[in-house]
């Protein structure tokens, strides 16, 4: 069922579509994740980025697939609930709801801390009642401001590249030289730059407010994949030829010092700007998929049932919203969950293997159960080459929802009794 009359509207064109998913894959990762995925990879950065992006070609079509086949809010919450069952469909919305939520917080600081860094907390609750509202003002508005966030993100790193490429300091040797960690820390480095671009999932929880969707999000998600992979693929390489494996990993702020090694300190403060956007516009597509899995959690009872409300002029689940944004204004205002959240890293590639199960069952042929086979077992690799408390976290977070579960069910079942 799509209730597009009773709930939401379809109003996302391809376009929009795409740019949705760059406002989440082109965030502020790419200011930061080659830095620490150099520190892991060392020489391997360009081979962890392959290997990324092998996962996340795998979990992107699988998941454009289950969307054109379940066109519903929700993503693979959906998806999981569908084709595998409630208890696969919850797993996997608890693990996005609370991981996400916890990460919009972290967004919603990196804001704060480069607007302001002495009123990084002040800045970050601004910046999610802002965004919040816009998004309660229906999605068209929010797909126009992602629109000019995506524009001013890809206009400053196009001049990172730019710049370094130009100086006269890129050395193509450096793109190999340097020891490289070795297998394992390509795929640490692999799953630290797969979270950075890991956002296509958003043009998927959004599947009841495009238009067509059986024909616009299969081609939507690897648009914006492959746009986001050769952007990445640009600035690791430009920034690993100035600074070389060994600067990179240990630079705070990669894009920025890359920069001012290439000869442009001047560009540092854009750099910087561009940053603070690049966050924003994270902030802005977090908050949009983690509202949709909440009503569609909410329609199905496992989130109260408040929250599954549609707004009868914006046609959007403006309760989810707010709630979601007042969750995070009030984390945003009180604890800073930027260095504690490992957890949701683990979340997301648990909610990905959910959605390669589901994409799995979708057909007996074993040419279409290549791609979610490789999806799987990628997503199983990466999780567990995260460092051992992400692993840890993110585990007992899964094994807290799956607690919650089981109570519910209990409870049900005595009251049924």
């Amino acid at each position: 069922m799509t209730r597009t009359d009773a709930g939401l509207r379809r109003r996302l064109g391809l376009r929009d579509a795409v740019v949705v998913g760059l406002g989440s894959m082109v965030g502020a990762g790419v200011f930061a994740a080659p830095g620490p995925a150099a520190g892991a990879a060392g020489s391997g950065l360009l081979a962890g980025l392959a290997l990324a992006a092998v996962v996340a070609y795998c979990n992107a079509l699988s998941s454009a697939r289950l969307a054109a086949r379940h066109p519903a809010s929700g993503g693979t919450y959906v998806y999981g609930r569908e084709r595998l069952g409630a208890f696969w469909g919850y797993l996997a919305g608890w693990a996005f709801v609370v991981g996400k939520t916890a990460s919009c917080a972290a967004m919603a600081l990196t804001v704060g801390a480069y607007v302001w860094p002495g009123q990084a907390h002040a800045v970050a609750v601004a910046a999610v009642v802002a965004l919040t509202a816009v998004n309660y003002g229906g999605i068209q508005k929010s797909a126009w401001l992602t629109r000019i966030i995506v524009a001013v993100v890809l206009a400053v790193l196009a001049a990172v590249v730019v710049v370094c490429l130009a100086s006269g300091r890129a050395d193509a040797g450096r793109l190999g030289a340097g020891p490289s960690a070795g297998p394992g820390g390509v795929l640490q480095a692999a799953g630290l730059l797969f979270f950075a671009f890991a956002g296509y999932a958003r043009i998927t929880t959004l599947g009841e407010e495009v238009r067509d969707p059986a024909r616009t999000i299969p081609r939507a998600v690897p648009l914006a994949l492959g746009i986001a992979l050769v952007v990445y693929a640009a600035v690791a390489a430009s920034v690993l030829g100035v600074l070389g494996a060994d600067r990179l990993g240990h630079a705070a702020a990669p894009l920025a010092d890359a920069v001012r090694a290439a000869g442009a300190p001047g560009l540092v403060p854009v750099v910087r700007a561009g940053a603070a956007v690049a966050a924003l516009g994270s902030l802005l597509a977090l908050i949009l998929g983690v509202s949709r899995t909440t009503l569609a959690m909410a329609r199905d009872g496992h989130l109260p049932g408040a929250l599954a409300a549609v707004h009868p002029r914006f046609r959007v689940p403006h309760r989810a919203e707010a709630a979601v944004g007042a969750v995070v204004a009030v984390l945003a205002a009180t604890v800073d969950v930027r260095g504690a959240i490992g957890f949701s890293s683990f979340g997301v590639l648990v909610y990905y293997a959910v959605a390669n199960a589901s994409a799995w069952t979708l057909s007996a042929a074993p040419r279409a159960r290549l791609v979610p086979a490789v999806g799987l077992l990628g997503c199983a690799a990466l999780a567990f080459a995260l460092p051992p408390v992400s692993v840890a976290v993110g585990a007992g977070v899964l094994a807290l929802g799956v607690a919650v579960y089981g109570v519910r069910r209990w409870w049900a079942g005595r009251r049924g009794a």
